[in-house]
């Protein structure tokens, strides 16, 4: 491991997470986003906003993308050689409609837009014995105007912290659940924004989020979330989350942890 890359790893204990990492050469990218363009027109953007769940296994490019040699070389230097592919999904905030009318023809309040509420994402998945990295690789620049990912620096030291169900309409997660306000330092959050072909990566307990696209551009990006092998599922009823598409993609597993994982 280089010394910048050693840097990075502690910048990364440190802070729970690192910005604006490139990944996607020019040819890359532009495939990437024409595969993913057939798939809004075949599938429709009221699906792809959110749904595209662990299509790495129906999907080749996608597949590639989990294996990419720039997202790994990071992943390795956080988690260590043996990696498992623990779950992936495409994320888009699709352009706000113009003009903005407030108010519906029946004089109802307009619907909020897509956001995410501050959580953190072990909140969802029931792991133990290692820790779980995400990664949002940008299809699109990502910037403040159409929902830049915002992080609280550090407050993964704090452990698990308490969510509730979220109060604000909106809310993109699935179990639409949300940290109450009092517990969230909002006034130590940092933007990051990503050009497109970039990466942030985020620890499982970091406390983030993310505001509603409020531009004419759309936000779109690929997660991924990475475990060391020593990783393993535990049996929690509040994070019944299954892991049907797991993958070992670099290294080898001793543990043997997930049984249906494939390389």
């Amino acid at each position: 491991m280089t010394t910048s890359m050693a840097e990075q790893q502690e910048i990364y204990n440190q802070q729970g997470f690192l910005s604006a990492l490139p990944v996607l050469n020019d040819t890359e990218l532009k495939e990437a986003r024409r595969a993913f363009s057939e798939l809004e027109k075949e599938l429709g953007e009221d699906y792809t906003q959110y749904s595209l769940h662990n299509v790495h296994i129906q999907y080749p490019w996608v597949k590639g993308l989990t294996k990419h040699p720039q997202i790994l070389k990071v992943v390795k230097a956080i988690l260590g050689p043996d990696v498992i592919l623990l779950d992936s999904r495409f994320i888009c905030k699709y352009p706000t409609v113009k003009p903005d009318i407030q108010e519906t023809n029946e004089g109802e309040p307009k619907p909020e837009l897509p956001y995410v509420a501050w959580h953190q994402d072990m909140r969802y998945w029931g792991i133990a014995g290692g820790p779980v990295l995400s990664v949002w690789l940008a299809l699109d620049d990502s910037v403040q105007e159409n929902g830049a990912l915002q992080v609280i620096p550090g407050s993964h030291l704090a452990g698990m912290l308490p969510h509730r169900q979220a109060i604000r309409s909106g809310n993109m997660l699935s179990v639409n659940q949300e940290i109450p306000d009092e517990l969230v330092q909002a006034g130590e959050a940092v933007l990051c924004p990503l050009l497109a072909g970039q990466m942030s990566i985020h620890d499982g307990l970091l406390v983030h989020a993310s505001e509603p696209n409020s531009s004419q551009r759309r936000r779109c990006g690929f997660v991924i979330r990475y475990i060391p092998t020593c990783a393993y599922p535990i049996q929690d009823p509040d994070r019944p989350r299954k892991f049907a598409a797991t993958a070992l993609v670099c290294g080898t597993d001793q543990f043997n942890h997930f049984s249906n994982t494939t390389k």
